[in-house]
């Protein structure tokens, strides 16, 4: 891993007349590393890739890619750099081979490289057999596959993914990961913007969470997992006023009564299991334990939910929680 960064943005701000879409984010990528970009949705996540890319002139800050400085969108991004920014579009009319040949093409591609490049990008994101069919007959997950390929004819060392899962099938998704992991390991720095947690947390070694167009946290994920609050569980029990009371007694357990019934605990594992046993050994039964949320996720919650004037941000946690606890129920 090279001690420069691939990417280097520092206090880039962008307003949409007098509305701060991003304010002064600084953010850094190194080659041979995936490095998350989480937030939710409308966090600003999409125009900070457009700004780095390019594609969307700033309003304060810089941005250095592969040591080179951006200076404006009406020039080409630095040879080596790539990336898939929202839902990519193509000719229709077009198959698959021939919509990257007009891209190798535009992009100065020498002939002598082109097919040796479109064939391997197609073989990598699982498009060969596809290859020659027109792009309006394509699902939205092979076009999002076939905007992948585009980004790896270019060689990218520097490569740039707005959340590249989103309207993937799970068998897709894995395939995109495998391939996302491989090309870091082979020295390409990947910015993979997601605002699914988990996802980041299987995949990158650093992050960093915008909400509302601001840094709220940028480092190490194990540092964010250190940050994380105890796990969120759903407990049911043969008599609950019973098990509130034996809770008091063991350490590192939180309990609340749940307003649909049952119990919320929150425990890490150890402390979970004593309390599950000292339930038992006090003759109360375990009708129903069920994982709520993982700790990072109850800690993304917290972190992206902006409480109102005075309110506690034990409350705002509280709440994001049995938010997300109702979307998984219905989902």
């Amino acid at each position: 891993m090279s001690d420069h960064p691939a990417l280097e943005a520092a206090a880039v701000s962008k307003f949409y007349g007098d509305r701060p879409v991003l304010s002064r984010v600084d953010l850094t990528a190194h080659s041979g590393r995936l490095h998350g970009l989480l937030g939710p949705n409308g966090a600003g996540k999409t125009t900070l890739m457009r700004v780095l890319l390019g594609l969307v002139t700033s309003d304060g800050g810089t941005v250095r890619l592969l040591g080179r400085r951006l200076e404006s969108t009406t020039g080409p991004v630095p040879e080596g750099v790539a990336g898939v920014v929202e839902t990519p579009t193509f000719y229709p009319y077009l198959s698959g081979r021939q919509n990257l040949l007009v891209s190798a093409r535009l992009d100065g591609l020498p002939s002598s490289l082109r097919r040796r490049r479109i064939d391997g990008a197609l073989e990598q994101v699982g498009l060969t057999a596809h290859a020659s069919a027109r792009v309006a007959g394509y699902s939205a997950g092979m076009r999002q596959r076939l905007g992948l390929a585009a980004a790896l004819i270019r060689a990218p060392r520097l490569l740039f993914l707005d959340e590249p899962t989103t309207s993937l099938d799970p068998r897709g998704a894995h395939q995109v990961r495998a391939l996302v992991r491989r090309l870091a390991d082979e020295g390409a720095a990947v910015v993979f913007s997601s605002h699914d947690m988990g996802e980041v947390e299987e995949l990158c070694a650093t992050v960093t969470v915008i909400d509302g167009g601001r840094v709220i946290f940028s480092g190490e994920v194990e540092d964010l997992r250190m940050r994380a609050p105890s796990l969120i569980h759903a407990l049911h029990t043969s008599h609950d006023g019973r098990a509130l009371d034996l809770a008091s007694a063991q350490p590192g357990v939180r309990i609340r009564p749940m307003p649909d019934g049952g119990l919320e605990v929150r425990a890490d594992l150890d402390a979970l299991d004593s309390y599950i046993i000292a339930l038992g050994c006090a003759g109360v039964a375990v009708r129903a334990l069920e994982r709520r949320m993982r700790s990072l996720e109850s800690l993304f919650l917290e972190l992206t939910s902006n409480p109102a004037p005075g309110e506690p941000a034990e409350a705002v946690a509280t709440a994001a929680s049995e938010r997300h606890h109702a979307t998984v129920a219905v989902s």
